[in-house]
């Protein structure tokens, strides 16, 4: 019998994410305490960037977007935000960018890979293939085991599981 495996990636869908930050900006536009404080929420590249007059009003963007996002069932560990999340003072107003992290980096790729090793079913095969994993094994409860380890186990990337086989 040939083994089943599956790919272990991180993947943003991108459209979600702008839908959020659709949301979140004609959200600002029409609450009252977002008034005369020139928030605003947009792209910049492949960057968002968030701005407001003061550092109180970007952290409340802040939440008001991570709502959004969460609600789009987009995992918050998708984004790497400047400065440990705290907002620049920029000439008159305060700002904050977010990046999109995709793909798992290496060292990540070693964190799971030591993790399915130590912790999971003797059985199981893991192999670093570019920016995601391909986990293999004769046995498919086997696999599923390694996701619930993985899914209970505290990492700092969102994981998505594809090609399941």
């Amino acid at each position: 019998m040939a083994d089943s495996s599956f790919d272990i990636v991180s993947k943003t869908d991108k459209q979600e994410v702008s839908n959020a930050l659709n949301q979140t900006a004609k959200e600002i536009s029409t609450r009252y305490d977002f008034r005369g404080v020139d928030a605003s929420i947009e792209w910049s590249g492949d960057t968002i960037l968030m701005k407001a007059n003061s550092e109180e009003r970007v952290r409340a963007l802040l939440d008001v977007f991570q709502t959004k996002l969460v609600k789009r069932q987009v995992s918050l560990k998708s984004f790497e935000y400047s400065d440990d999340g705290d907002p620049k003072l920029s000439g008159k107003e305060y700002r904050l960018s977010a990046s999109l992290r995709d793909g798992i980096s290496q060292e990540n790729a070693k964190k799971i890979s030591k993790i399915i090793r130590d912790e999971g079913p003797k059985s199981v095969k893991a192999r670093i293939e570019g920016d995601e994993l391909r986990v293999s094994s004769k046995s498919r409860d086997d696999l599923q085991e390694v996701q619930r380890l993985l899914k209970a186990s505290d990492l700092d990337v969102a994981l998505q599981y594809t090609n399941y086989r």
